[in-house]
């Protein structure tokens, strides 16, 4: 394991660019691979989950390489040209990943088998291959629906009309893929609505596809078997990575940063809502729009936060940014509710579970809900000083580093190697602002 130790700093301060936005990534590759002729990305996500769904892609027969531009380039096999893989597709420790190729591949007249790391063998899919077997796809694998999994395609995919049971766009988005290579029109409901990064790909790259309001929710049809246009598109900064320097700034005196080309999806904005209602100094400069989603730029200073209770409507918004938001938490006046986020049982790990254990070894005042947690803070610096767990959650393991650039005593994460599957670049950029965040006493550097 890969220990690492952050220890408080002065402040924070500089000028940044965070690796481009995870879900978006995914994607572009999947979606430059559907099209016919060359997409080229630029400012893609380059951590491993990525990089396992462009292997996959390549596996699944599209044409996938990086110039020394740092461009990636997707020749790819226009809808309905995949092939059959030659072995099993490893999806490392990607839920997004596994989800998304498993819809895709359901509607192809061929197997594919999924494996992936301990973490994501642990993780739910029937989820997903509940609303997949409709389309005629069969999934064979664990009685608890768990990888490895095959997914035997049908070579006769009928289009569906499906309401989503749980908040998830990893859900509708397979569901969507799915429809891809499937005649007719394939119908969605979600009654609470989720990131919309798939719908907004769809349209950048020209598949029919229509979002309408319904019951709070959303109706989403999408026109199988589209010819797909090649496109040129840049990838917007992260907010869930960008969130880790903007809480740094926000906790640490005396700091001020800004963070170039930062997506603003509305449904990933959760995060920065809630932090300005706790008091944060976050402006929005030279908003714009990249590949159908809007951008801006990020100035974020040092501020006073005060607890508030998080809108529960408001969790799938920022269902990934909840262990960042329990730092803040931890340092703002008062206590802060944060409940209507059962999902983070079933992520990477159980973030509820080890959050609270984790602040709680911190000397943080939390108290656990089955759906959530409240933390209280003084506004002052809490203990630290703890060697916390991450059980393979890279978003866990940040957090916790943020957390020791203010406690009294340095804090500690067990395995800092997690930190590769989306924020390959994290220490080096922190540390770069001011923050001091080192390989543990024993650990290689």
């Amino acid at each position: 394991m890969n220990q690492l130790t952050s220890s408080a700093t002065d402040k924070i301060t500089g000028i940044i660019n965070v690796p481009g936005d995870k879900s978006i990534s995914h994607r572009a590759l999947i979606m430059g691979s559907m099209a016919i002729g060359e997409t080229i990305v630029s400012g893609l996500l380059e951590g491993e989950d990525v990089l396992n769904t462009a292997a996959a892609m390549k596996a699944l027969g599209a044409d996938i390489y990086r110039d020394e531009l740092a461009k990636w380039h997707v020749h790819g096999v226009g809808t309905g040209g995949l092939s059959e893989p030659a072995g099993a597709l490893d999806m490392g420790n990607s839920g997004t990943g596994a989800r998304l190729l498993m819809g895709l591949v359901s509607t192809y007249p061929f197997s594919t088998t999924f494996v992936g790391d301990a973490s994501l063998s642990s993780r739910p899919m029937k989820r997903v291959t509940v609303p997949l077997e409709k389309f005629g796809a069969e999934f064979h694998g664990s009685e608890d629906g768990t990888l490895p999994i095959t997914v035997k395609g049908t070579d006769a995919p009928l289009p569906i009309s499906y309401d989503v049971p749980v908040a998830s766009a990893q859900v509708k988005s397979a569901i969507m893929l799915a429809a891809l290579n499937t005649p007719g029109i394939t119908t969605i409901f979600e009654k609470t609505p989720t990131r919309d990064h798939t719908e907004r790909m769809f349209h950048f790259f020209g598949v029919d596809t229509i979002t309408t309001p319904k019951d709070g929710g959303r109706v989403i049809t999408v026109s199988g078997q589209p010819e797909l246009t090649a496109r040129e598109l840049i990838v917007p900064g992260d907010p869930s990575s960008a969130a880790f320097p903007v809480v740094a700034a926000l906790i640490t005196p005396g700091s001020d940063i800004t963070i170039n080309n930062i997506g603003l999806n509305p449904d990933r904005t959760g995060l920065f809502i809630t932090l300005k209602e706790m008091g944060a100094d976050i402006e929005f400069l030279n908003e714009r729009e990249e590949c159908g989603e809007p951008v801006a730029d990020l100035r974020v200073r040092h501020s006073s936060l005060n607890a508030i209770t998080v809108p529960e409507d408001r969790a799938p918004s920022m269902i990934d940014e909840y262990p960042i938001l329990c730092i803040a938490a931890a340092f703002a006046e008062g206590t802060t509710v944060m409940r209507g986020a059962e999902e983070l049982r079933v992520k990477e790990s159980d973030r509820i579970d080890i959050m609270v254990r984790g602040l709680g070894a911190c000397g943080i005042k939390v108290e656990e809900f089955a759906d959530g947690m409240a933390i209280t803070g003084s506004g002052e610096k809490p203990e630290g000083g703890a060697l916390v767990e991450t059980r393979l959650d890279h978003r866990i393991a940040m957090s916790f580093l943020i957390l020791g650039l203010q406690s009294h005593k340095p804090v500690t994460v067990d395995d800092g190697s997690v930190i590769e599957t989306s924020f390959p670049t994290f220490r080096s950029l922190m540390n770069g602002l001011g923050a001091n965040i080192q390989p543990a006493a024993g650990a290689p550097a």
